[in-house]
């Protein structure tokens, strides 16, 4: 088994980044996920409510993130590593009332122009602590302004599983994985408790509830229900339906594409 492919999503529910290696942090790896997007009120916006957010492309460059629209992609606005607009403002993620902090006014507007409604975007500094639900953390850990868990699993062999079950395949990147695994059965992340990437130790916690977000076509934003559906056929369990593995950073290192993964079967 080896890890073939490494993700992250800096701006929370916008493009992903595929990477050769990322520095794994307790709150994920680095970038991921550390800035987010907010209506007047300071609650989050995703793809869940504006499936246009998949249309705007991120890139990282020295002085910052680069957002940039699918159709357009010549009109282009950075987001500076060195905040322009420095103001405290409290926003929601979820259940979480957390204080963040604003970056570039001139970003906001041209946000607020693409997505249709004021928004702002505001970024999780160092003095930013979002804890982790205590159910799933042994020991209080911190989390980004990802949905639940640091990190997110999947294996190429169950997309592979569920694309035989649909007319039409689908990519990976519609999931919003960190670590793809290869060399596996499909779903048997479904088994694992803890993994080593490379040198790096993790915890696999739970499996990821999926939502209406999975049936968002990444490069168009068109939704179509086929996917969700597929994967209520036989992967629901109760209400809930599963797809991929969350995963509990132990320590600090570098992954990097092409390591091997070792685990341990739970009991």
């Amino acid at each position: 088994m080896h890890l073939s492919e490494i993700w992250v999503y800096p701006i929370k529910s916008l493009g992903g980044i595929r990477l050769r290696e990322s520095l794994v942090e307790e709150r994920g790896l680095k970038y991921d996920r550390r800035w987010v997007i907010v209506d007047e009120k300071g609650t989050f916006l995703t793809q869940r409510t504006n499936a246009q957010m998949a249309l705007l492309d991120v890139a990282i460059t020295n002085e910052g993130l680069v957002i940039s629209h699918r159709y357009d992609p010549v009109n282009q606005m950075l987001i500076p590593f060195l905040r322009e607009d420095d103001e405290d403002l409290e926003v929601k993620i979820w259940d979480d009332i957390i204080t963040a902090r604003t970056v570039s006014t001139l970003a906001d507007e041209w946000l607020s122009e693409r997505l249709g409604k004021a928004v702002r975007i505001v970024e999780m500094t160092p003095d930013t602590h979002r804890k982790m639900g205590s159910v799933y953390a042994e020991t209080e850990r911190t989390v980004s302004f990802a949905d639940d868990f640091p990190f997110l699993l999947i294996s190429q062999a169950s997309l592979d599983d569920l694309n035989g079950r649909l007319s039409q395949s689908v990519e990976m990147k519609r999931f919003r994985p960190n670590f793809v695994v290869s060399g596996t059965a499909p779903f048997e992340e479904d088994l694992w408790k803890n993994i080593t990437i490379g040198n790096t130790r993790f915890e696999v916690a739970k499996p990821c509830e999926r939502c209406v977000m999975v049936n968002i076509d990444p490069n168009t934003g068109i939704k179509s229900p086929e996917t969700l559906k597929a994967l209520m056929g036989y992967r629901k369990e109760g209400k809930d339906i599963f797809f991929g593995q969350n995963v509990i950073g132990l320590e600090t290192g570098i992954v990097r594409e092409g390591d091997a993964i070792s685990q341990s079967l739970t009991i």
